[in-house]
């Protein structure tokens, strides 16, 4: 049968199959989505299945309120997060999950990861925030449902906007990312986990390493971000 989703799926895809190659995934941890705005629909990763087995084809494509528009395979196991993020955030078009070593060890101690270095502030100027874990009641509700409202909360609570930190950790359980397309998700979370890498050995070598002082962080963020950005090549 002939999809209707046929570019959609292959972007899906090719941002999924960047997870093994980049590191950042073992077995079948983790899944990154693409979603269509004109069609309010976006494709995932199938649940459970291997990376090395994967077929664009295999790509599942969901609804908004979760329903399978497309595909043979159960979406994955955190389509409701992922459906949750597009529907509330709709500047985004790609997300990403893992559990990727140096952003879940973070998770796991729930805590922020301290903006110390340009290599950070080149793409945050805040620290990278650490969701609270979820209340017992929620986690015996609809839990993948609440992680995205979990993510919601802590922006909110944090005054963060999710058009300028495009990465965040659940407490206890690993880093979300997203970004204006998948790929851009894929590259959050790879530059995640060399920043959580980097803040752990910098605690290593000094415990009470001092945050990066205000007028770094403004010069590296601004050189990329924004009207006066300058770094790379012009379009």
């Amino acid at each position: 049968m002939t999809s209707n989703f046929k570019e959609l799926k292959r972007e899906c895809y090719e941002a999924n199959m960047e997870l093994p190659q980049l590191g950042l995934v073992v077995y079948t941890f983790g899944n990154v989505s693409a979603v269509d705005r004109d069609r309010a629909v976006f494709a995932i990763k199938p649940s459970g299945l291997p990376y090395g087995n994967l077929k664009a084809e295999d790509i599942v494509i969901v609804d908004y309120d979760n329903r399978v528009v497309e595909g043979k395979m159960r979406p994955s196991s955190d389509t409701k997060t992922h459906a949750f993020l597009y529907k509330n955030w709709v500047k985004i078009g790609g997300i990403c999950h893992t559990h990727s070593t140096f952003a879940v060890s973070w998770a796991q101690a729930q805590m922020d990861i301290p903006i110390f270095g340009t290599t950070h502030a080149d793409h945050n100027t805040k620290d990278i925030p650490c969701a609270p874990p979820m209340a017992d009641e929620l986690i015996a509700g609809d839990y993948e449902h609440m992680t995205g409202q979990q993510i919601l909360d802590c922006f909110s609570k944090k005054n963060l906007s999710y058009e300028e930190v495009e990465m965040v950790l659940i407490g206890n359980h690993g880093p979300f990312t997203w970004g204006k397309d998948p790929s851009k998700a894929v590259y959050n979370s790879r530059v995640l986990e060399e920043i959580a890498h980097m803040a752990y050995l910098t605690l290593q070598i000094n415990p009470k390493a001092p945050r990066l002082k205000p007028a770094l962080i403004q010069k590296h963020y601004e050189r990329k971000h924004g009207k006066g950005a300058y770094y790379g090549q012009e379009n």
